[in-house]
């Protein structure tokens, strides 16, 4: 009796305020780009598997799939979000807010970010100082932050060839954007003692000035990174911004240049030795557990040795798979469904 009286329960607060219907019977994921199409292909996987309702997967940009993963705890609300980033403070504050207070967070891989162009453009040969003079909306010239005056790449450095600045990449809604930001243009500004000192003076003017990038020359392009690799086949001179994943679907029609003399591949980005490496998280809601049909048995599928570990077939797909132990640690926290700690 009391466990009938637990699963009614927990079926009235899934079903949430206005729901007078039963709990889905289907797994709803949303979130990053980059991670769409692991969780695409898991979910044809999982449903051949068990015969299930193929899970319903969203693209919305990581920002936007934790913002409606957030929302709160009912059918309205995704069971799972992707992320191409970790979950922020402020995101599990207002996840906490809105009554979604165990959660649990999955690291499935890794993913490097890739700067490309079209297959028969010339070699860019990046240091990483370079991302951020040429893509930064402020760069320091004479000691003092002025717009972004640079037009062409070889204005940037030696080496690199003499066509304008054009790059499309991902929205503000994007991790593969935040994650850029970060390792690309954050990491190169700190080249220069000038913007370190900041940095250390002012966190937040330091973000002011170093984090946006400019308005001619990056163009956001949504957050379908597909889209992206076919702008750059039909604009001669172009570059793009993806996730390694896209790379690895399109690499006879682009190819991805080279940062600090380390090219993106799946060693360098395991061993984190090419400087846009990053991690790839999915985040499940454990209220919902034992209530959406399904979802403990697509975590299950998706951590799984044949999913994610070495030689599964997320790997064939651009994932670069978790070293074998922490692999194994994963797997436990989702057997077990053990929730994070407030990030710090």
């Amino acid at each position: 009796m009391k466990k009938l009286l637990g699963v009614c329960a927990a079926l009235a607060l899934l079903g949430g305020a206005g729901n007078a219907h039963a709990a889905r019977d289907y797994v709803w994921a949303a979130g990053s780009s980059t991670v769409f199409p692991f969780t695409t292909r898991v979910a044809e996987n999982y449903s051949r598997k068990t015969g299930m309702k193929a899970p319903n997967v969203e693209s919305l940009g990581t920002g936007g799939g934790i913002k409606l993963f957030c929302g709160g705890v009912g059918d309205n609300f995704p069971d799972i979000a992707n992320a191409s980033r970790p979950m922020t403070r402020g995101e599990f504050d207002t996840c906490a807010a809105n009554g979604v207070n165990d959660i649990v967070e999955l690291k499935v891989g890794f993913d490097g970010i890739v700067i490309a162009a079209d297959r028969g453009a010339p070699d860019y040969a990046f240091r990483l100082p370079q991302l951020y003079l040429a893509l930064a909306a402020n760069v320091l010239r004479g000691g003092q932050f002025v717009p972004n005056p640079y037009t062409n790449w070889n204005e940037i450095g030696p080496g690199l060839p003499n066509n304008r600045i054009l790059v499309y990449g991902p929205p503000p809604t994007s991790g593969t954007r935040d994650a850029f930001v970060e390792l690309g243009i954050e990491a190169s500004a700190l080249a220069y003692p000038s913007v370190r000192a900041l940095r250390e003076r002012n966190v937040d003017e330091f973000r002011q000035m170093v984090h946006p990038l400019r308005r001619e020359g990056w163009v956001d392009s949504g957050e379908n990174d597909n889209a992206i690799v076919q702008t750059l086949t039909k604009t001669p001179g172009s570059l793009g911004v993806f996730g390694y994943s896209f790379l690895e679907e399109n690499g006879d029609r682009v190819k991805g240049m080279s940062i600090d003399g380390i090219a993106p591949t799946v060693m360098t980005i395991a061993d984190g030795s090419y400087p846009l490496s990053r991690s790839i998280f999915i985040y499940v809601k454990k209220a919902h557990v034992g209530v959406t049909l399904g979802l403990q048995e697509f975590v299950n599928e998706f951590v799984s040795d044949a999913s994610a570990g070495r030689g599964g077939y997320l790997q064939s797909r651009g994932l670069v798979p978790l070293l074998p132990p922490e692999h194994e640690a994963v797997k436990a926290t989702a057997a077990a469904m053990t929730t994070m700690s407030r990030p710090d």
